[in-house]
């Protein structure tokens, strides 16, 4: 994917996740395309453990991908203190 790509499904998997779960501060725009790309990184990870494909491209599995990466580190992050 290209890197315009990775900023729009990363903002997009970012503001997803917080509507999902709260974090407990809240955090800028910048902030949300940072979940949401390192969030994609985690969703491909957890994805291939359990036998799936990570990020595909600009889609909407790339896009829950990415949401479930950025929930579990919003998750984490809630049970670390934030």
């Amino acid at each position: 994917m290209g890197l315009l790509s990775w900023i729009i499904i990363g903002g997009l998997a970012g503001w997803l996740s917080t509507k999902i779960i709260t974090p407990k501060k809240r955090k800028g725009c910048f902030s949300g395309i940072i979940l949401g790309i390192v969030g994609a990184i985690v969703g491909g990870f957890v994805m291939s453990l359990i036998g799936g494909r990570g990020v595909t491209g600009f889609n909407l599995y790339s896009l829950f991908v990415a949401t479930l990466g950025a929930v579990i580190l919003i998750w984490l992050a809630r049970q670390f203190g934030d």
